[in-house]
Formats: C-alpha cells, structure tokens, sequence
C-alpha cells in the first residue's frame, strides 16, 4: 500500500482526501502544519507529500525546500497545491515535482499520483 502524506491547514481539504485517496488504496497521513517537518516526513516515510502552498507555520516554498534540502528525503515526491494563480511558478520556486491547481477534481489528483506510483 502507497503511503501519503497531505499538508494543508483547510480541515475540509484533509478530511475529503483522507476519505478519496483511502477508497483508492491509499494510506493517508495528514498534518495541519509544517512545523517540524523533517521528523515527520522521516517518521511517516510517505511515497508521496502533497504540500499546501500557504501551510503554517514556515509555508509550502520553505517546507518542500527543507525536505529536498535532506539527504535521506530528497527522493520523495513532492506535488505542490494551491489555489494561488502563480501555483507552477511557486512549485518551481519550491523545487516541488509536480503541481495541482485548486480546486482540482480526483481524476486530475489520481492521475497525477499515478506518475509516482
């Protein structure tokens, strides 16, 4: 079973995919913040991080910048989302490897997802 691990402050937005991505076979973790983020990602060890751009505390840009920044996590695929108009502009700005554009439809998340699988 692939491991997820979703940072987004909107409780909504984790509940839902929570609740899709498990029906999908998914095994979902979530986190309302980013802070500490290094001991999370290396105690959740996700196959994949889905990182909200304007996450607490630090934000998306610093969050996925320390997780490429480390040795051991670097390798793990970031999807950078938000609903910023500049959401691939700050994907790139972040060293994100890929980008979903909110509001997105499950279709677009699953066949994103499916690259990293």
């Amino acid at each position: 079973m692939k491991r997820i691990l979703i940072f987004d402050d909107d409780a909504d937005i984790l509940e839902i995919l929570t609740y899709l991505l498990n029906e999908k076979g998914w095994d979902v973790h979530t986190r309302a913040n980013c802070n500490d983020i290094l001991s999370i990602v290396e105690e959740c060890r996700p196959d994949v991080i889905l990182m909200d751009n304007w996450i607490p505390d630090a934000g998306g840009i610093i969050a996925t910048r320390t997780v490429k920044s480390s040795d051991e996590l670097r390798d793990i695929p970031v999807i950078y989302f938000s609903a910023n108009n500049d959401i691939e502009k700050l994907a790139a700005e972040a060293g994100a490897d890929a980008w979903l554009a909110k509001p997105f439809d499950l279709d677009e998340l699953e066949q994103l997802l499916s690259r990293f699988r």
